[in-house]
């Protein structure tokens, strides 16, 4: 009896040993905070440091006039060692964005409509692809500073912005789409997230609409404080 006690003490034991051993855990809800967080803490160190340090040189304009505010172009990639910042930055937020593109489109693709309807499945397919392609236009302008290759950045930007509202869209419409199709009804959690899309999608073309304008009417007029309205 004594032997087999110690037999299954040391079965134990020895199933324990084999078990890897965790030494730090991170949730998803973690994960996706620090990747949301990078670019932001990009754009104030390098806005602020330029603010600081660079003050003249990233707030100069073509025209002379007078700016307070670097644009995000000048302050991200313009000086050092904020571009390092930046791309480091953006480096690690890319990352798992692609992996997200793939769940996003697994997500859309998990309701009972994408067995019945072709085009929802087309859309969230083209959803995923311009995510990419988002993910992609971002790292270009991040590595391409305006002042290295304006061609590429501006084409780079230009392409970051199309496919960042047009994937938003699609996002929205899928959702929509999606959650309620034969007379389902979206739970609390999808009404909020439907929400929160919608907002933000407004709330993004709205800002791309004024920027344009802004940057239009400083490069027509030259105004002092033009340009650092289109940075704000």
């Amino acid at each position: 009896m004594a032997d087999a006690t110690i037999l299954s003490r040391n079965d134990r034991y020895q199933q324990q040993q084999q078990q890897p051993q965790v030494y730090i855990r991170l949730t998803a809800p973690v994960i996706a905070s620090v990747v949301a967080f990078l670019p932001v803490f990009g754009i104030v160190f390098s806005v602020t440091w330029s603010l600081l340090y660079d003050f003249e040189r990233s707030t100069r304009t073509h025209c002379g006039v007078p700016n307070y505010l670097p644009s995000i172009s000048a302050a991200i990639g313009g000086f050092t060692p904020q571009r390092y910042v930046w791309r480091a930055c953006i480096g690690l937020h890319c990352a798992p964005r692609f992996l997200v593109a793939f769940t996003y489109y697994n997500f859309h693709m998990s309701v009972r409509l994408a067995e019945k309807n072709k085009l929802y499945g087309h859309l969230a397919a083209i959803a995923c692809v311009l995510h990419i392609i988002e993910n992609l236009a971002l790292l270009g302008l991040t590595y391409v500073a305006s002042n290295e290759n304006h061609y590429a950045h501006e084409k780079f930007f230009i392409t970051f912005l199309v496919s960042s509202l047009c994937y938003m869209l699609l996002t929205i419409i899928l959702v929509k789409w999606g959650r309620t199709y034969d007379g389902r009804t979206m739970s609390a959690r999808e009404r909020k997230s439907y929400s929160t899309k919608f907002t933000l999608f407004v709330f993004n073309i709205s800002c791309c609409f004024i920027a344009a304008y802004v940057y239009w009417r400083h490069n027509k007029y030259c105004e002092p404080g033009g340009k650092h309205l289109f940075a704000f």
